[in-house]
């Protein structure tokens, strides 16, 4: 018999980080999971922990979490880096219990991986900004969002193939698979529902260069971004229907 911990016995969020913040944007907002848990704000009454998949064990972390939420990175999942397989190989075992995982971009990408998918750079080219998102199916994650509403993106690389059984929710005019349901506890999305209009503006002033250099304008990226509330949904919609 396998010993499967009371989740609601301990209620607290682990937050696996993948990465860092771009360098302005930490100094502004803090780390990923300072970002993350102010993102999901009140609809959480819990509490947040850690653990860095880069340097720690995760197995061991999550073992009284009551969800999981995978952080961005400016990392890359195809290029298999050891702690990357360490990772994937302990989501193929975590995605078959009970304990609910949301994935954010590099987060996403990393389950679809591990669950037979096919992560590569993205052929349409890198997407960055505030840019419009269209759900493509219904699910409590998406509850009270439009069918077609902003969202935050940040990343060059996309899943070119999804993994067998996932379920497309949402896609962009660069990106098929925006949101992805692995499982009926296991979701990603590509876009960033945690990012603040703010965040966003210090990610395209990071990223300047590699913008113009790729034919991009920063300054109407710049002027565009927004706070995009119904992406930020996603975060209250995993923590009030899908976490047990």
């Amino acid at each position: 018999m396998v010993y499967l911990p009371n989740v609601r016995a301990d209620r607290h969020i682990l937050i696996v980080v993948t990465g860092e913040p771009a360098e302005s944007v930490q100094a502004r907002h803090g780390d990923f999971a300072s970002i993350v848990s102010a993102a999901i704000g009140s609809c959480w009454a819990g509490t947040y922990r850690t653990v860095d998949a880069r340097h720690e064990a995760l197995a061991k972390a999550a073992w009284t979490a009551a969800a999981v939420v995978i952080t961005g990175s400016a990392a890359h999942v195809h290029h298999r880096e050891p702690w990357m397989l360490a990772a994937e190989e302990w989501l193929r075992n975590e995605v078959l219990g009970p304990r609910p995982i949301l994935g954010l971009c590099f987060g996403h990408q990393l389950l679809a991986s591990a669950l037979g998918g096919t992560v590569q750079t993205n052929p349409a080219g890198r997407e960055l900004g505030t840019v419009a998102i269209e759900r493509s199916g219904e699910d409590p994650l998406l509850d009270g969002i439009s069918l077609r509403f902003l969202a935050n993106t940040c990343h060059q690389d996309t899943v070119i193939v999804k993994p067998p059984g996932a379920v497309v929710l949402a896609r962009s005019s660069l990106d098929p698979h925006q949101c992805l349901r692995f499982t009926p506890r296991c979701y990603g999305v590509q876009f960033h529902p945690e990012f603040t209009g703010d965040v966003m503006r210090g990610y395209i002033d990071a990223r300047r260069q590699a913008l113009e250099t790729e034919g991009a304008e920063p300054e109407a990226l710049h002027r565009n971004a927004a706070d995009t509330p119904e992406a930020s949904r996603v975060l209250r919609n995993f923590c009030e229907h899908i976490l047990p």
